[in-house]
């Protein structure tokens, strides 16, 4: 237990001084595991297996297809055609534009899978036209850091396939169980939005109010991205496809969207696959890297020290995950989400399934905490993702503008763990 103790005081001294997480998970892993089997040619035997078994697992051919996905609908500028239907919907509301941002983040979430990539996108989308109307800056762009991270819940999510491949977890029965919470932190945050117009009117005007003509018919540039959405999670919960099979249905068709709306050249097309091939290489590092570093972690008796101490203090499962929600808030202001995930991950699952807590629920409970990091400071990725695309706002105003949205997901993490039925009862026809 002391080396591995050591093992994460090395790797975390790595990480800070520079060093990519992935390749300090490998050599911390490799080393650790040769210094505590005597032999580097058993550690370096190790590591080779893992990477082939990893390599082979089928999963992973989720993650480029998706990732290929949402660089897809990204692409064909489907972000501003969402958020002009979700505001002829419901931008005459009070703070309608607000509303509107969640919706669209939401949607175009659901689709590229990424909080990052929402946030990046809808910030050039929706805080221009709040801007004008004269809402405040920390509402609109406190909106749209926040509505991004609902790409890490609503499926096809990437955290949620990282997450399965790290635990060996179903990743179609991941995807299934997160639809409902997905939904429900939808709710809260439009909930948030009316909270904050309520207490401070002058922050969200109302806007013009649209015919019922000219809702429906907003929808006309978005059908199409409705039906990919169905198609993949309909056909994922009916059974027809697995989960790497949705993932190419969903590249294949959001490439004929490209293609429809005129939106993607050879030269476009190409930029695409080299962006997933980069990101791709990139995750599959941090996942070698994690394997390795969870097998050190496993032979050093850290994962069953700390199921025998927590046996023993006799934490019961509220208190093991009101600990867990502690120490995911403390790393969260301080690391990128996917890098917390991949350290946290395995060894919270294992304890996690030692006390009796179903693994599909636990993934989506993880999942849901890492959002709430992205908000947080001092290292709220989806906030300093929306002060790169408007540098004139202070950060300070960005981080204000998410508290009520991050009080919305800590309203939902309580409900998710008091009514446990929300993350599996779909579970039970699918």
């Amino acid at each position: 237990m002391i080396a591995s103790l050591i093992g994460f005081g090395i790797l975390f001294l790595l990480a800070f001084a520079g060093v990519p997480l992935a390749f300090a998970m490998l050599i911390v892993g490799t080393v650790g595991f040769a210094l505590l089997r005597g032999s580097f040619e058993s550690a370096y035997s190790m590591l080779a297996q893992q990477v082939v078994d990893a390599s082979a697992n089928d999963g992973m051919a989720v993650l480029p297809m998706f990732i290929l996905m949402g660089l897809f609908v990204h692409k064909s500028d489907l972000s501003e055609d969402l958020y002009k239907a979700a505001n002829a919907w419901l931008g005459h509301l009070r703070g309608g534009l607000a509303h509107a941002t969640v919706a669209a983040c939401a949607i175009f979430a659901a689709i590229s899978g990424s909080s990052i990539a929402t946030a990046a996108t809808m910030s050039k989308v929706a805080i221009p036209p709040m801007r004008r109307l004269g809402y405040h800056d920390a509402l609109s762009c406190g909106s749209v850091a926040s509505a991004g991270v609902l790409g890490v819940l609503i499926p096809p999510s990437v955290p949620l396939v990282v997450y399965g491949l790290l635990t060996n977890t179903d990743i179609r029965q991941l995807f299934i169980a997160a639809i409902v919470p997905g939904l429900m932190l939808a709710l809260l945050f439009v909930i948030a939005v009316v909270s904050v117009v309520t207490l401070r009117p002058e922050w969200g005007p109302t806007g013009e109010r649209k015919s019922w003509q000219e809702r429906f018919a907003s929808l006309k540039s978005v059908w199409m991205v409705l039906v990919l959405f169905v198609a993949i999670i309909g056909g994922l919960y009916a059974g027809i496809f697995t989960a790497t099979e949705s993932a190419g249905i969903g590249a294949s068709g959001a490439l004929l969207i490209g293609v429809l709306r005129r939106r993607m050249t050879w030269p476009t097309l190409f930029e695409c696959l080299k962006d997933t091939a980069r990101t791709t290489a990139m995750i599959f590092t941090i996942v070698f890297g994690a394997f390795v570093f969870a097998n050190f972690i496993t032979l050093s008796g850290l994962t069953a020290a700390l199921i025998d101490m927590l046996q023993q203090q006799n934490m019961g499962t509220l208190g093991l995950l009101l600990m867990m929600m502690v120490i995911y808030l403390v790393l969260g202001a301080l690391m990128e989400s996917l890098s917390l995930l991949i350290l946290t991950a395995p060894i919270f699952h294992a304890i996690a399934i030692s006390v009796g807590i179903h693994p599909i629920w636990f993934g989506i409970f993880v999942v849901m905490m890492i959002e709430i990091g992205l908000l947080t400071p001092p290292v709220g990725m989806n906030v300093f993702t929306v002060k790169t695309m408007n540098p004139d706002v202070p950060i300070r105003t960005i981080f204000k503008g998410s508290m009520p949205f991050v009080a919305a997901n800590m309203v939902g993490v309580g409900v998710f763990i008091a009514f446990p039925i929300i993350g599996v009862f779909l579970l039970r026809w699918f």
